[in-house]
């Protein structure tokens, strides 16, 4: 009776816990998706755009396509190494990786492209079950997986601030890529 009763216990927990471990499975995979498919966008945008045209901005108090661009690389690093892995922040003053610096068209894609594969990697090896820890995302309390929503987000309003940029000057921005 005693040994039917743990088996009981143990297809029940199973039975339980299954779904609830897919579910992180499941959204990581599909978030990995979305990700791999922003990131052949972005480049795709980013190598449309002509060098000439980088330091466009809209207005004088805005960034430039350049500064769009890897400010993207610079919030997801910051998302999912620092705030999602515990990574000590880059220095926004010092650390010029991530900014655009003295960057060629070429140095700034092939930065985002490393930047991408960094967060894919970190978040394809990340811990589902780490999903549901809260954290302070600037005086909001949010789970890591509402961080991660706000990351593709974050990285969708900047490349349509891009994509505005290139119809300013004239240009006609890659036809739009669904599941980003």
């Amino acid at each position: 009776m005693k040994k039917l009763s743990i088996l009981t216990s143990i297809l029940l927990f199973s039975a339980i816990a299954s779904p609830l471990f897919a579910q992180g499975n499941d959204f990581i995979k599909e978030y990995l998706e979305r990700l791999e498919n922003s990131k052949k966008y972005l480049i795709l945008v980013a190598e449309t755009m002509p060098e000439d045209k980088y330091d466009f901005k809209a207005t004088p108090g805005a960034m430039s396509f350049a500064e769009n661009l890897m400010h993207i690389g610079w919030a997801m690093d910051w998302h999912s190494q620092s705030l999602m892995g515990g990574r000590k922040a880059r220095d926004w003053n010092t650390d010029t990786e991530l900014k655009v610096d003295n960057k060629s068209k070429k140095e700034m894609i092939e930065t985002i492209d490393r930047t991408f594969d960094a967060a894919i990697a970190f978040i394809s090896n990340f811990d589902t079950n780490k999903l549901k820890e809260r954290l302070d995302y600037f005086g909001a309390d949010r789970t890591k997986r509402q961080v991660l929503l706000l990351l593709a987000d974050h990285i969708t309003h900047h490349r349509g601030q891009m994509l505005v940029y290139m119809r300013l000057n004239g240009l006609k921005p890659p036809r739009y890529v669904l599941y980003q």
